[in-house]
């Protein structure tokens, strides 16, 4: 491949990397907006809904958007894409939203955390979902009196369940406020961590049992990929520990005390998160090792094999290098007389068998070779 055509091959992945640590120039303003230019246009849908009813749409204009509010008791606006700075900020400007917790939502490296704002009350949590590798996905939330404002910055979450409660006539979430439509969506948040772990829980048990039959480069190399996914999982799902700490211990006014209790269920959820995501790196880490000790016990099993043979010949290359040297048995009684002998021939064969079956029973004896007796 050519430097040039190397050049072209490296571009697309200098863009990725660029488009995941994006971030404000440094002595850039607080509150500066700058938006991704690969980043997709902002696709809104609102559900507004109450104990008699619910409506499902996708106002055409951000002045049919405002028209929801105040007329349903809840109202859930959702914001697909973060790829238009005007629609953003004129949503900001609608919902109060402060010019630092707008920045936060575009430059999507934020870690998990809650602040409280005069008007809303911000949080961020880490949406995750497995394909190839474990992509994490940062999703914004908005508290108001009367409305959750989320954003995400692609089509596609883990809310359908959340919608589906919130269609069914008589469901528990039409007849509560907008603080326990959040806990509704930071739980979903939670819960689809869990399926991840399980399948991680398989591949980690098929590992051991390669790892432990017939290692290869490519079984250490699908460790090392669980561990960096691991390691993911292990930045996402620890902030939020804090997240739903401060949410339950911390009296907010926008959160009910009923509702502060369903929070301390996501802490407990969370918590057994860490538990399963430790407990995994662990077992990720000892493949590593047992991975090792397996190649080294077998490097160590073809070189005593390789050792035992090399140890059988000697004593017969002895035995072909003496009855090779050509002393003359006329000069001397004593030069080879073995050479006259009419078994001579079958004497030396057999004193190489017997030299290699004495051999093998020794080896066997000290364990060597077989059982250990």
């Amino acid at each position: 491949m050519s430097p040039k055509s190397k050049r072209k091959s490296a571009l697309p992945l200098l863009m990725h990397e660029e488009r995941f640590h994006h971030r404000a120039p440094p002595g850039a303003p607080p509150g500066t907006l700058i938006v991704d230019p690969q980043a997709p246009k902002p696709v809104i849908t609102v559900i507004a809904y109450g104990p008699d009813g619910f409506t499902e749409e996708r106002p055409p204009t951000l002045e049919a958007l405002s028209a929801f509010l105040g007329r349903w008791p809840v109202t859930w606006i959702n914001v697909d894409g973060l790829g238009d700075a005007d629609v953003l900020k004129a949503l900001g400007e609608m919902f109060h939203i402060h010019p630092l917790a707008l920045e936060d939502v575009i430059n999507v490296h934020q870690r998990s955390k809650v602040e409280p704002y005069k008007d809303n009350l911000f949080v961020v949590a880490r949406m995750v979902e497995l394909k190839a590798d474990v992509l994490t996905e940062q999703v914004s939330f908005f508290l108001g009196a009367n409305a959750v404002l989320t954003f995400q910055e692609r089509v596609g979450d883990c809310f359908e369940p959340v919608r589906d409660r919130i269609r069914k006539p008589g469901h528990r979430i039409r007849a509560a406020g907008a603080d326990f439509l959040l806990y509704a969506l930071l739980d979903a948040v939670v819960d689809a961590y869990y399926p991840i772990l399980e399948e991680f829980g398989d591949r980690l048990d098929a590992l051991q049992e390669e790892v432990m039959a017939k290692p290869t480069r490519a079984t250490i190399t699908l460790v090392h990929n669980a561990k960096r996914d691991l390691r993911t999982l292990r930045r996402a799902v620890w902030p939020m520990r804090e997240v739903f700490n401060a949410l339950y211990r911390d009296p907010v006014p926008l959160i009910t005390a009923d509702t502060r209790l369903y929070f301390r269920d996501c802490y407990d959820h969370t918590i057994q998160l860490i538990d399963l995501v430790e407990t995994y790196r662990e077992t990720a880490s000892d493949l590593t090792d047992v991975y090792l000790s397996s190649v080294s016990l077998k490097m160590n099993e073809i070189m005593k094999v390789l050792t035992i043979i090399a140890t059988i010949f000697i004593p017969l290359t002895f035995i072909a290098g003496i009855y090779g040297m050509n002393f003359n048995p006329e000069a001397s009684p004593w030069n080879m007389p073995e050479l006259n002998w009419w078994l001579g021939y079958p004497f030396a064969l057999g004193l190489m068998v017997a030299t290699v079956v004495v051999m093998l029973l020794f080896f066997r004896r000290k364990g060597w070779l077989g059982p250990n007796r």
